[in-house]
């Protein structure tokens, strides 16, 4: 087996706490869309968040591939805190790789123990997969910054305490007049939407954000200024590995459920897992779950050897998203009119396994950029 025993360590962990933990929640927090702190200061305290931080910083130190086993067990458990620890990995990764040892010690422990929520501030009305449409500001204001404009969809916008806005710092440089900005969301000036009500993931909290002339210090800029869509971007690999785990793991808890269900229910006298119909749909459930772990894990371990990992990242990503609505649909199927009743589990599985074909990056941007890649890079692996 090529996991190393530290991997299956971690692993059993992550599924030993979403068994334990998160899984019996599923179906309340799914119902009352809450955002579940406890769940997540338990998560803290058991290092499942800022998984790649190095030890000298704080962190567990752990690579990429345990990065996607820990996703995809908390997604098998329930997909929206597999997706706060997603997101706690971007901002980590941002801070690691671009924050000065003042915003490092101020901002990863407490953002890694959950007593500091954070938001990751990307997408507005004009700009989605298109992120060079951005119109949010910030103009400078003797040493600091004062910011405007507004931002839509944005993950934990209506419970964070901090942000890490995209905006430009110049309107004519295109990508390259882009900065990131550790925004407090409690100061004067911001606004935040209400909660959204969602189709799926629904424990997520996503709301909007409004920025009316806030001003920041010279402390809120995150690395260089005009750097900071590539600075985006660049976590942006790991990102798609973690969403493509999640999906992995949606796709994963159909499996089990409908495995288990086919094997106990009974039509014309007998399981309906003895008939070759269910049979196949759990066939093609079980392989694409597989193959799309594969390409994850392949991907992930592009990443941590130091490789171009783009092209892989957006494979796993596209392949898994994709797999999972397919194969959460199957789940369904095998359980019939059951599968459509609120309360089943696989009713909110296929549900929550929809915007892994929307967020970071659309399946349809990660088939642009697989395209580009194979004519830069060639078709031979």
């Amino acid at each position: 087996m090529y996991l190393s025993e530290e991997h299956q360590q971690v692993r059993d962990m992550a599924r030993q706490f979403a068994e334990d933990v998160v899984r019996p929640v599923a179906e309340a927090l799914d119902r009352e869309e809450r955002f579940p702190s406890e769940i997540y200061a338990q998560m803290g305290e058991l290092g499942l968040f800022g998984i790649g931080v190095p030890e000298r910083l704080g962190g567990p130190g752990f690579d990429t591939l345990a990065y996607a086993l820990v996703m995809e067990e908390l997604s098998r458990g329930y997909a929206s805190v597999a997706d706060q620890c997603g997101l706690l990995e971007l901002i980590t990764t941002l801070l690691v790789r671009h924050g000065s040892s003042e915003q490092q010690g101020r901002w990863l422990k407490a953002s890694m123990s959950s007593k500091v929520k954070v938001a990751y501030c990307l997408t507005e009305a004009e700009a989605g997969s298109d992120v060079s449409g951005i119109r949010t500001f910030a103009e400078k204001d003797g040493d600091g910054w004062i910011l405007n404009g507004s931002k839509i969809w944005i993950h934990n916008a209506p419970v964070a305490d901090i942000g890490f806005v995209l905006a430009k710092t110049d309107r004519e440089a295109g990508h390259r007049g882009m900065s990131i900005f550790i925004v407090d969301l409690n100061a004067k000036g911001v606004e935040k939407g209400p909660k959204e009500h969602k189709m799926g993931q629904r424990a997520s909290q996503v709301g909007a954000l409004h920025f009316d002339n806030v001003r920041m210090g010279p402390e809120a800029l995150l690395g260089e200024e005009g750097r900071g869509f590539h600075m985006m971007m660049g976590a942006l690999d790991k990102g798609r590995v973690g969403i493509a785990s999640l999906a992995v793991g949606i796709g994963q808890a159909g499996l089990e459920a409908a495995l288990e269900y086919a094997q106990q229910r009974k039509q014309f006298g007998q399981k309906i897992s003895d008939f070759q119909g269910v049979q196949w749909l759990l066939a093609d459930i079980a392989k694409d779950v597989e193959a799309a772990r594969l390409l994850v894990h392949s991907a992930a371990g592009k990443i941590d050897r130091g490789e171009n990992a783009t092209m892989a990242c957006s494979m796993a990503k596209c392949f898994a998203g994709d797999m999972a609505v397919a194969r959460t649909a199957d789940a369904v199927q095998v359980f019939g009119g059951s599968g459509y009743i609120r309360g089943f589990e696989v009713e909110r599985l296929y549900r929550d396994a929809k915007i892994t074909q929307i967020y970071e990056g659309t399946n349809q941007v990660q088939r642009m950029i697989i395209a580009r890649e194979l004519a830069k890079h060639g078709a031979r692996a």
